[in-house]
């Protein structure tokens, strides 16, 4: 095995002993859609879902069994784990959606991964023909992907010493609320169990139905944008509502770190981090030329508050990363192109904060490059020996280094080279360059904002390659790679 994928056969038996871990915290909570089902005397759905169930949890306990995990997992098999993981947990969490036939099982797939991912693209043709019973499966898949497999794994679970770091590294966060791990896991659950519960309180006083609350709360705080509706936010028609989404999905989108120091009761700390300058800067430049550029065309008429309305609700949707809409296809791509397209295109590129549920590139990265720039330009005015002070405010004050500068770099231009990679492919059946890299940029960034191109009926290549998006996005490209460096070596050693 070790000439096949460089991974020892112990390296290889930990990656399914916690495989098994996941099919059994996944087992379980599928059984919770059978409440609802029973709520809502949908009956039909308790065999989809309790044959998925136990399907699930057999598979567990079997990995889990014959499977033990080695000491001392390195981060390389860490990375490779919480990059299967991701496919295995939506191809077991698919199987409802097929069973019930509801989908084909490619399609109940992208729904799954769509889901999980926090990206909102769905499958469904008639929103508003859907049970409750699915509709709570899918916003569930969506609030346990806002927190990450892996890190509902490491909070539930037992699992201490190296493992758990390498674990929680390999999803992409790097950050720390307390000394340890285990107790930074169990604290930003409660966080976000917390905020789920003032999201569903804030919906509902907003005039929004208990359900239709629950649904929401789970989507936009997990910045996911799955919809009920066929219309989504739009269908309640309700400025009180898209305030209260507004609001949470800000919350969603925002650091962690920022909301355990908020809590603390530190608030002056959430306005200094750069992270929070750069998400309001560009809401509120965006949203005027947005606003200007929807007035001027008489887009949704002549009166300025209702312009401002659609215009910040999109801005706030695509820079946090959820995809609710309350503007919609053939009208964002008739009458928001050129610097409407634009502008929204870019804040779901730049993305979400670090250390949150949302995607992208992310307001620290972006930060700091801003930053980079301006020390570069410092750096040719001053005089040579002259060394430029390169400090940001980030919960902390952190000094940055040549090499956060150069990896921060790096992952912007990786970012780059798929997003331009995809946007080649997809253009193969699509001859729409707008609406293609709309499209491309939604899905990259796990955002779900459509401009009308993929559809039930799309060819299978346009699938395949939005559901890679969505896959690297989510786990921010590096351990994705890892794997297929792996996959090649494998294919030039054979």
């Amino acid at each position: 095995m070790q000439q096949v994928n460089r991974l020892s056969k112990k390296e290889i038996s930990t990656i399914f002993h916690y495989t098994g871990d996941v099919c059994l915290l996944l087992g379980i909570a599928i059984l919770i859609p059978i409440i609802i089902s029973l709520i809502y005397n949908e009956h039909n759905y308790i065999i989809p879902f309790l044959s998925t169930s136990i399907i699930t949890l057999i598979f567990g306990f079997t990995a889990k069994k014959f499977f033990k995990k080695g000491p001392n997992m390195s981060l390389k098999v860490a990375m490779v784990f919480s990059t299967v993981i991701w496919l295995i947990a939506s191809a077991v969490s698919a199987l409802p959606f097929y069973f019930s036939g509801e989908l084909s099982y490619l399609n109940a797939y992208f729904e799954a991964l769509s889901g999980f991912t926090t990206t909102g693209f769905s499958m469904f043709t008639n929103l508003d023909g859907l049970s409750h019973t699915i509709n709570f499966w899918r916003a569930f898949t969506q609030w346990l992907g806002g927190l990450g497999i892996i890190f509902l794994v490491l909070a539930l679970l037992r699992s201490t010493g190296a493992d758990v770091m390498r674990l929680y590294l390999a999803e992409g966060r790097d950050e720390r609320l307390l000394p340890s791990v285990k107790h930074t896991t169990r604290t930003i659950v409660y966080i976000y169990v917390g905020l789920t519960g003032l999201a569903i309180f804030l919906f509902i006083i907003a005039g929004m139905p208990i359900f239709d609350s629950i649904f929401h709360a789970f989507t936009a705080l997990s910045t996911g944008g799955f919809g009920m509706h066929n219309s989504s936010l739009l269908y309640y028609n309700s400025i009180w509502i898209e305030i209260a989404a507004m609001i949470i999905m800000i919350m969603g989108a925002t650091n962690f770190a920022l909301h355990y120091t908020v809590i603390k009761g530190n608030w002056k700390e959430y306005f200094k981090d750069i992270e929070t300058k750069v998400a309001f800067a560009l809401i509120i430049i965006s949203t005027s030329l947005i606003t200007i550029m929807l007035l001027k065309n008489q887009v949704y008429g002549t009166d300025l508050l209702t312009n401002l309305r659609f215009g910040l609700f999109q801005a706030v949707s695509a820079i946090s990363t959820t995809g609710l809409q309350t503007a919609f296809y053939p009208d964002i791509i008739t009458k928001w192109i050129g610097l409407g397209l634009f502008l929204i295109t870019l804040l779901m590129i730049i993305g979400a904060g670090s250390c949150s549920t949302g995607g992208g590139i992310k307001w620290l990265r972006f930060g700091i490059l801003l930053k980079g720039m301006i020390w570069q330009v410092k750096s040719f005015i001053l005089p040579g020996k002259a060394i430029v002070p390169k400090k940001i405010h980030h919960v902390s004050e952190l000094k940055i280094t040549d090499d956060v500068l150069r990896l921060t770099g790096a992952f912007v231009f990786t970012y780059f080279v798929v997003y331009i990679v995809s946007v080649i492919l997809i253009l193969i059946y699509y001859n729409d360059i707008s609406q293609v890299i709309f499209e491309v940029a939604s899905a990259l960034s796990n955002v779900g904002l459509s401009s009308g191109i993929l559809t039930p009926d799309s060819p299978v290549l346009v699938k395949i390659v939005f559901m890679i998006n969505f896959w690297m996005g989510r786990l921010e490209i590096w351990p994705v790679l890892l794997l297929i460096v792996i996959t090649i070596q494998n294919t030039r050693r054979r």
